[in-house]
């Protein structure tokens, strides 16, 4: 059945000004999100996304930040972030630097719910070289977070190069891949959706953010005028590929009128079967026997197979 949810997508460029590195920059931090949130909050968001690193400023170096900063710091940013997600009923991203018990610092995303509670943490897998020189340690793990609102998957900056992250993520089957960033990734970002079949919602530092859908097409982005959008979603939806489908689609349309969308974003070859009814997208699938676009390409690869084997 329809899935939608309302995302807000925030690509701030952090403070202009520096205070220092005691509990005034805190303060500042703190307005300037408190600022920041009351342009998206209005439109009452079920999830807002922030850029990677958030309550840092932009030209402190990693090590004076590590070093000094986040001692100041605290969990002053963390508990403001828990208490705004609370007070709006949303969920929230909070991307920052937090302490690894056995050394360093991990470049994490936490993941706050509705009530103010953190449900998930994800390490970024894969620190650029400058960041590893500065003690920044790399996760181990990829979880999926599970939300009310389906399977989520984080993604931060760097992570978006390596092949073997997106293989896993891929092979997991998220709904939404939450991407926070210093870096923008061009043509990447609409990949990892395909390549995940997942919608994908992106918060890039001064960079646009997107909301790409899983075959690739832009739904909403910040622009250089607004650094800020809100869009809805509907997450039930599969992927099938155009061979062999096309009569069965033409059915559920003609059958269900706008209460499914089949969204083709041309040249790919695939489309993107979404429910707007009580009627789950799989449900579907299953009643009118269609192929998604995974088992299009195992069947392809056996007969493949098959056809070396004669």
């Amino acid at each position: 059945m329809a899935n939608r949810i309302k995302i807000s997508l925030i690509s701030a460029s952090g403070p202009s000004q520096d205070p220092g590195i005691h509990a005034e920059a805190v303060d500042q931090m703190i307005e300037y999100w408190r600022q920041n949130f009351d342009r998206v909050l209005p439109d009452r968001p079920d999830l807002i996304v922030v850029p990677e690193m958030c309550d840092q400023y932009p030209h402190h170096v990693l090590q004076v930040i590590c070093e000094s900063y986040l001692e100041a710091r605290g969990d002053r940013l963390l508990e403001f972030f828990c208490d705004t997600a609370r007070a709006n009923r949303c969920y929230m991203t909070y991307p920052s630097l937090r302490c690894n018990p056995e050394g360093g610092w991990f470049n994490s995303v936490h993941l706050i719910d509705r009530c103010g509670e953190i449900i998930g943490t994800y390490d970024k897998n894969h620190p650029t070289i400058s960041e590893l020189e500065a003690g920044i340690c790399p996760g181990q793990k990829a979880s999926i977070i599970e939300c009310e609102f389906g399977r989520i998957a984080c993604v931060v900056c760097f992570d978006l190069n390596f092949d073997e992250l997106r293989q896993q993520y891929a092979n997991s089957r998220p709904d939404l891949i939450l991407f926070t960033s210093m870096y923008h990734g061009g043509l990447m970002q609409a990949y990892w959706a395909y390549s995940c079949r997942a919608h994908l919602a992106s918060a890039v530092t001064g960079l646009p953010g997107h909301l790409i859908s899983p075959v690739g097409e832009v739904l909403a982005s910040t622009t250089n005028y607004a650094d800020h959008v809100t869009a809805m979603v509907n997450l039930d939806c599969r992927v099938v590929h155009l061979d062999d489908n096309r009569p069965k689609l033409t059915a559920i349309k003609n059958r269900d009128g706008p209460q499914v969308t089949i969204s083709d974003p041309g040249l790919l070859g695939a489309v993107l079967l979404t429910s707007q009814s009580d009627r789950t997208a799989q449900k579907l699938v299953d009643e009118f026997q269609i192929e998604l676009l995974d088992h299009y390409l195992d069947r392809s690869r056996r007969c493949r197979q098959e056809g070396q084997t004669k």
